[in-house]
Formats: C-alpha cells, structure tokens, sequence
C-alpha cells in the first residue's frame, strides 16, 4: 500500500553515512594535540624503516588511535567505514594521506622493541602527570591509615589453528601466530596457542598503568617486576609511600619467589597462597589448634569461611615473615577448584602483610576477593575497545596496539569527568568493630613452640657415587629458590620436619630447563631420565642463646582494645562517567566544512603541470632527517582548512587542555 503524504526515491550514487565514531574522533585529536601527546610521540618515538615510503610512525599511529575508538571488530571493518572519510581523519591529526591496511601491516611486522618501549615510557609519564584525579583515593583502615590498592593480573587471548597435513614430500608448515603466541594455559577458552597480557590497574581511579606481554603464558615473573617499577613510580608521583600501596595477586603469583620480589621492593601485598605445606610449620599448626579468628559468610556464593590468622610465619627457611589467613571450609563430594583438601576440610591460603588490628582476618580476605571489581574493568574494555583483538602477527606491533590502547581508556575516563564533573565516592567497605577487649586464646600446645624457630645455613650432602653434582653448588636465593650451576631456579616442592628436630627442603627444578641443558650429563645420575634435577637441604634450628635473643623481626603491636572505626573504600566513577561520554558524542551529530585556505603572497615555482620540485639532497639520495621524514605527508599550509562542528558539547570544552583553542583541525 502506497501513502499519498511519502514519497521514497532512489539514487545509484553512492554517500556513505559519516561512522557515529567521527565525532568522538575528532574530540580526541583534539585534546590529544592540545595536551602535547602528539608532539610527544613525533619526537621521542622514532622509527625508521626501508620502504616505508611517505609514512612516518604518527601516521601509523592515528590509524590505530581511530581503529581503537571505533569498536569495530576488525581492520578490514574499520577501513570500509574510514576511507570515505580518510581526508578528514587524517587532517584531524594535521596528516595528509591515510596509510593503505597493507602498510599498516608492514609497519607493524618491522616495529621494534625500542620504539615500543619508548612509547610505553612515554604512556607512564603521562598517566603520572594527569592531574584530572586531585585525590588518587585508597582505603581508609580501622587505624585511619590510608592505602592504596593495585591490581596486577595476566589476561589470556587465545587463537585458533586449523590441523596441516605433515609429510616429507611437504615443506615444513609455517605459522601465522609463531611469533606472537605459544602453547599455554587457556582457561576456559577454546584454541590451540595463547598470548598472555599481564595488566596494571589502579582500583580507585580505574586507570591503567601498564601493560606487558607475551607469548604462551608469558613470563610473569619479569613482568611482575616491571608492575611493581610502575608502581613504585606512580607512588612517589601521587606522594604515596611504597608501603602504603597494596598490591593484589592471584594464585599464579603465590610462590616464594614473586612474593618475595614483592617484599623486597617494600609494597604491601594481598595474594592468594599455594604453598600449602605451610600447614606443616609448628606456628600454623598452633594456630590451627586454637580457636578460629572469626567466621564469615560470602553474600554472593554463600560459601562460609572459618579464618585462622596467623600473624608470623616464615615464606621460607630464610625467608621473611609474614601474616597468613587460612580459610577452611567443609569438603563436599566433588574436588575443590582452589585450596587443597586434608581429610573432610578444605584449606586456602591468603598472605598479606597489612597489619593487625588496622585489617582483621575477615577484612584481609574481604580485600583480596575484592579483585573481582578488577574483572569488571577487563570485561569494560573488551566491550568497549577490545585491546586483545589481533591487529599483528608480530609481537611488537601486537604489544604497540595494546599500549595505545590503554592510553585511550584513561584519556576517555578523563574527557568524561571534564564532561560529567564527580567527586571520589567514600563506601563502607566494612562495618565498625563493637569496641570489646582483645580475646587472647591459649593454643592447644605449649606456648613455646608458637614462638619462631630459627635455622642455621643449609646442610648439603656430598658428592655421590655416580658423580653427579653436589648440593653445594647450588646456590641458596635470598627468596627462598636455588640456583643451579646452568643459572636455572630450582623451587621449594616440600618441606617436612624431621623427628630429630631438623627441617628438610626438597627443591626441584623444572624438566623444560633439564631436557635441553648442556651439563645435564655432569648432573643428573642418568641423563636419559625424565624427572628434572632434584636437590635436598637440610636446615638445623640454632640453640637458644641465654644472653641475647634471636633477632626477630617485630611485630605490630596489638592494642588491648580493638579499634572500632569502619574500612572506608575511596574511588571515583568508572563506567558512568565513560559511558555518558561515549554515548552522547555517538548520538549527536558532528558535522565537517572544507574551508579554502588563503593564497600565499610569495611568488609560485614556473614549474609545468607534470613536472617535481626537487631538492639536492633528494637529487643526491641522501638520508632524511626526522623533521624531514615527518613533513612528507604533513599537511601544507596552504591545505583547505577543516572545520569541525561537535554537537551536544560545552562551548569552552577543550579550554580545560590547554589554551583557548576552537574545535578546529
């Protein structure tokens, strides 16, 4: 049926429609020129390659900056909706031509490692000179005191690989992912091969401080040592003490060894524990024995805990001392997914070194599992901007994408606040403590084998016969890991105590290093062995001495009140503020103008229409400087001038980046 009032008419000619992510585009060049983030990267990122033709690394750069607003899902995407309008993108940024998907990919196989690094140094100095959050939160303990929390975590993105047939008459198969992923753990995840992104998340202002990759599972030692450099930098930025920030782990991190980096660095520290023989220690086992700490019950599972707080117990036989909550629960039919089960109980082990009674046992591991807010801003992100989504096959370019990434969520967290102004939010994290005096309970063995045990050095047993390598030449780390003579760690698998009072520590080292190391043979009693390289150690306790006691480090000193303020948590929005300003400049309509730019007064070249202007150095072949590599496809000044008209939007809203500006490219 035909309406008389419409008439519908068509055209064969074809008038894309201008992509909802122009606008926000736009607003980003233009705070991104006016802070000096471009100037930045033009000068301290530089990078050079043969056959890069008129490009430089900026212009690579933007067509990422626009790939990672967009949201879409691919490359081959976000190019059909962006080259209808590679004009004014490019002149956005004050950049003539838009890069082809082909030399995008090209950039990004050649990029380097010191190009990236550069431009990850530069992202860290720009998140530690923001200044759009005056106050970085933190959470108030039942002290007063003020802590700042941190999370680190890895987050996995995992890739498909069809089956290749393999045979002699073939050529050997190559893969697309060799250089970027790696066998590893996928979780949940469907693949073959996985990369693994370890993540710096500040929990109160939801900004991101870092990002380190890798293939396969990574190496999340070394990348936990960069996390806690980040954070030791933003602290001393925000005039925040390095043990007053708290760093969060998880499970992977819940070894000796990356706990003991972590005390070593002087940050305070949450983490899931799995060294369960720890159980075993006397000072465990008496605390086991006494009275349990407190009782809770979690609101969302529902699963009731019962904590034991222990408040010194040694990570290591030299080790350093630290608090440990263990939460037991009755076991069911089925395994547990996290802790380990002894007889009919369950037991997990939290370490922590926030002090007592600032933090009960129930608010140590109320913090821990906390982190679960840490999952929501991942999930935010790959709604949002995807920072896993494939854009290389290379791990540079890869790592390149997820820096810039990153930057982008907190410079939209930051442009949302000057949109939507908020304050930080104050939330009960926990309710106050009825003011009763401490309830010292008597454990069930004698107080005096509660108290610390200190042993003397390592024992090591001698050559054997078959002349393998003794104990003594592997050395003992300050964290608790042995080094053998290839320079491969030997960890801690057992520690049993023995009936004559001393303590035995089974160290073993990994097969991976075992299998391919040259003095295997001088090692191992059989080099055809499957089982790697395993070392034991035996540690005597050193006699009491009469005169002086033994030095032990000293603990908090516990009031005979307990304090009876309430956890305050301090943040400020995350996902409102980002998300009004996502959503009104995709809803509103921006709008673009070609203006003719004045005619210069200087006489013209008598050049003819198809002839070049040379310089000599281009006659000469000569190498460009980087002012010159950068000016090749920088607009002219006598470039039609672009005009960009953002609806919905204060008229002085670029003025909070810098000087009076208009939203001009």
């Amino acid at each position: 049926m035909t309406h008389s009032t419409t008439t519908v008419q068509t055209t064969p000619e074809s008038q894309p429609s201008t992509p909802n992510w122009m606008g926000e585009a736009a607003a980003f060049a233009q705070s991104l020129t006016q802070t000096g983030i471009l100037t930045a990267i033009t000068q301290r990122v530089r990078f050079a390659r043969a056959r890069m033709g008129t490009y430089d690394l900026i212009d690579f750069v933007v067509v990422l900056v626009g790939y990672a607003l967009s949201g879409e899902p691919t490359l081959q995407a976000f190019y059909e909706r962006l080259v209808p309008f590679a004009d004014e993108f490019m002149a956005f940024f004050g950049r003539q031509r838009l890069p082809s998907r082909s030399a995008l990919s090209r950039f990004l196989a050649a990029l380097d490692q010191a190009s990236v690094e550069n431009m990850r140094t530069l992202f860290q100095q720009d998140v530690q000179a923001r200044t759009s959050f005056p106050d970085p939160g933190g959470i108030i303990d039942r002290c007063g005191q003020s802590w700042l929390v941190a999370d680190v975590d890895g987050t996995r993105k995992v890739a498909r690989q069809r089956a290749l047939p393999q045979a002699e008459s073939l050529p050997a198969a190559r893969r697309r992912f060799d250089q970027v992923c790696a066998k590893g753990y996928q979780g949940r995840k469907r693949g073959e091969v996985v990369r693994t992104r370890t993540v710096v998340l500040q929990a109160h202002t939801h900004q991101f401080l870092g990002t380190f990759g890798g293939s396969g599972n990574g190496d999340y030692r070394g990348e936990l040592l960069r996390a806690i450099q980040v954070l030791l930098d933003y602290g001393k930025q925000v005039g925040v003490p390095a043990q007053q920030i708290v760093i969060r782990l998880d499970g992977l991190y819940g070894n000796a060894a990356p706990l003991c980096d972590v005390l070593t660095s002087g940050l305070a520290v949450v983490a899931r524990h799995k060294d369960y023989h720890l159980l075993d220690v006397a000072e465990m086992q008496a605390v086991l024995a006494a009275a349990p700490a407190a009782t809770c019950t979690h609101p969302e599972s529902q699963m009731t805990r019962t904590l034991f707080d222990c408040p010194a117990v040694p990570l290591s036989p030299t080790g350093p001392l630290v608090r440990v909550i263990v939460a037991t629960h009755p076991a069911t039919s089925d395994p547990p997914s996290v802790g380990e089960q002894r007889a009919e109980t369950v037991y997990e082990l939290f370490v922590s070194t926030l002090p007592c009674p600032a933090f009960s046992a129930k608010d140590v591991l109320d913090v821990y599992l906390h982190r679960g807010s840490f999952e929501t801003v991942l999930a935010d992100e790959d709604g949002e901007q995807d920072a896993d989504r494939w854009v290389s096959h290379t791990a540079w370019g890869q790592e390149c994408f997820q820096i810039l990434v990153q930057w982008l969520w907190n410079l939209r967290m930051e442009l949302g606040l000057h949109l939507t102004p908020a304050t930080v939010r104050t939330t009960e994290f926990a309710p106050a403590h009825a003011v009763l005096p401490v309830a010292l309970s008597e454990p069930a063995v004698p107080s005096g084998s509660a108290a610390p045990v200190i042993y003397g050095p390592a024992q090591w047993a001698k050559r054997s016969f078959t002349g393998g390598f003794p104990g003594s030449v592997f050395t003992l780390q300050p964290d608790g890991t042995l080094r053998c003579p290839a320079d491969h760690p030997l960890y801690a698998q057992e520690r049993r105590p023995e009936h004559d009072g001393s303590l035995r520590v089974l160290y073993a080292g990994r097969i991976g290093f075992c299998r391919a190391c040259p003095l295997r043979e001088q090692c191992q009693e059989h080099p055809s062995t499957k089982k790697p390289r395993r070392v034991s150690a035996v540690f005597w306790p050193l006699p009491p001495d009469p005169l002086s006691a033994p030095a032990v480090p000293s603990l908090p000193h516990v009031p005979a009140v307990s304090p009876s303020a309430p956890l305050l948590w301090r943040d400020w929005p995350r996902r409102s503020v980002r998300r009004h300003w996502t959503q009104l400049l995709r809803r509103e309509t921006a709008t673009f103008s070609w203006e003719a730019c004045p005619q210069s007064s200087q006489p013209a070249h008598p050049l003819k229409p198809d002839e070049t202007l040379l310089t000599r150095e281009q006659r000469a072949h000569y190498r460009l400087s980087w002012s010159q590599r950068l000016a090749r496809n920088a607009r002219s000044a006598d470039a039609p001038r672009l005009s960009v008209l953002l609806h919905g939007l204060p008229v002085r809203f670029f003025e909070t980046f810098g000087p009076p500006a208009q939203a001009v490219a």
